[in-house]
Formats: structure tokens, C-alpha cells, sequence
């Protein structure tokens, strides 16, 4: 279960959507979430790795790099 509070706004825009449209807030809370939360992954998991480049933690490679180490060059 997760509770949050919403600025009234927010919270008066759901509500008309939901009234207008028949279905409930918790159903297009919930379709925002899943809808952003595969980008606020991937936004935090490149802000992780580019930290750990600068960090020198990491190595980049350059497309010839992958290509050779593929097996892709011809």
C-alpha cells in the first residue's frame, strides 16, 4: 500500500479525469507510474555509470572496439 499527497492541483486535475472519464484516480495514478517509471530507471542508471566514468571506475569502448570484439568486422 503507498499513500502520497498530492498538490491540490494535482489533486483536482485527477479527479476531474477520473469523474469524466469513469474510472478511478488510483487507476491513472498507477498508469503514470508504470508509464515513468522504466524512464527514471534508465535516467538513474545512466546519471550512475557516467559518475563512475568520471570517476575513472569505468572504461569506454569505441565502436571499432565492439565490432572486433564481436566478431563483427569484416
Amino acid at each position: 500500500m503507498l499513500a502520497i499527497r498530492l498538490p491540490s492541483e494535482i489533486e483536482k486535475r485527477l479527479s476531474d479525469l477520473a469523474k469524466s472519464t469513469g474510472r478511478t484516480k488510483t487507476y491513472y495514478v498507477r498508469e503514470a507510474i508504470l508509464e515513468y517509471l522504466d524512464d527514471l530507471e534508465d535516467i538513474y542508471l545512466a546519471e550512475k555509470r557516467l559518475g563512475a566514468h568520471y570517476a575513472g571506475r569505468s572504461r569506454t569502448y569505441t565502436l571499432d572496439e565492439v565490432e572486433r570484439d564481436l566478431g563483427l568486422v569484416d
